[in-house]
């Protein structure tokens, strides 16, 4: 079997979920890695028995593949620059900071004919395909109004250890576009309806070290009339368990964490957990709010590769959350609601 090339940029805490997901495919093997770290470049290398490198552009040619696993404000520049040179991409989400540049990544991949996913690994949670099965078979009825909570914790000794985190220009944001994309995201994949406005309010309350906001509350009105409310904090005590709820004609589906549980008004109840054989050693500094699903989007995006096939989560699919981010972040700033055309 034909194996694709693979390249990882970015040898941080997330780059393990990458690597030691592709040390399992038949189809796919690292050959390089880079970050402009040369230690961190090189013990990843020696990890994964390849070559490193700390310039990105001087390994993209020996890659057919390219997965981008920097700070946010990176992801768009690289994506571009490797889809120019004909290589299929993975990134880590955001897609990018700014709504036209993940658009910019879209039209590149038209363009250079190349594949582009977009790590959303919460799809596939237990708990998450359980609820989107019930709403897309219609056997919770139409959803009628949906919550979302984010209530996690993010330190000022989280931040410091960072050199590109809490900024507006290099992270993008805070507990919106780092903690709670995921969350949001879920809610849009399930409610599966186009946006009619967002009206949202944000705010810095507790660090003193961060530019971004650390405290969001809002609505997301969908156009099937679900007004779906959010609010989102990273200066909790702890990684609370997210919770997602979805209030139906037919029931009431309720994620918490990995886990579901659909009560329907008839009396019947379903439940998924996560299966306790459901595990992936992802190695030391993974962390557990990452879950277990990046090898099942991984495997999912190299099967789509090989058969020509549009990886389920693609670039199209993740601008529509890219423009659902922007929106609380336009709406926030401006102190206005923002509706979408």
């Amino acid at each position: 079997m034909e194996k694709f090339k693979v390249g990882i940029i970015g040898c941080g805490n997330i780059y393990r979920m990458h690597a030691q997901s592709l040390k399992l495919l038949d189809n796919a093997e690292i050959i390089a890695v880079c970050d402009i770290k040369e230690d961190r470049a090189k013990k990843a290398a020696q990890t994964y028995s390849c070559a490193y490198y700390t310039d990105y552009k001087k390994m993209i040619g020996e890659a057919g593949v390219v997965h981008i696993c920097v700070p946010h404000y990176l992801h768009a520049e690289m994506a571009i620059y490797a889809m120019n040179a004909g290589k299929h991409v993975l990134t880590e989400k955001p897609m990018a900071i700014e709504y036209h540049d993940a658009a910019d990544m879209v039209e590149a991949t038209k363009k250079d004919n190349v594949a582009l996913g977009v790590i959303f690994q919460n799809h596939d949670n237990a708990g998450s395909t359980l609820i989107k099965e019930n709403l897309v078979s219609g056997a919770t009825g139409k959803p009628q109004c949906a919550r979302a909570i984010v209530t996690w914790d993010r330190s000022d000794a989280y931040y410091k250890n960072s050199d590109w985190k809490g900024t507006w220009d290099q992270e993008g944001g805070g507990v919106i576009i780092d903690q709670a994309i995921h969350t949001l995201d879920l809610l849009r994949w399930f409610l599966d309806s186009d946006i009619d406005y967002v009206d949202a309010h944000i705010s810095n309350r507790a660090h003193d070290i961060i530019e971004v906001e650390d405290s969001a509350e809002g609505v997301i009105k969908f156009k099937n009339g679900v007004a779906a409310g959010f609010y989102c904090i990273n200066y909790y005590a702890y990684d609370a368990p997210v919770e997602i709820e979805i209030k139906c004609e037919d029931g009431i589906a309720r994620m918490r964490d990995d886990g579901a549980v659909i009560e329907f008004n008839d009396g019947r109840i379903l439940r998924r957990e996560r299966d306790p054989g459901d595990y992936m050693d992802y190695g030391d500094g993974a962390k557990g709010y990452w879950g277990t699903s990046h090898i099942k989007q991984i495997t999912n995006y190299y099967a789509a590769l090989a058969s020509g096939a549009k990886p389920e989560i693609d670039g199209e699919y993740a601008l529509q959350t890219q423009r659902m981010i922007a929106a609380i972040y336009n709406s926030g700033k401006l102190s206005k609601r923002i509706y979408f055309k």
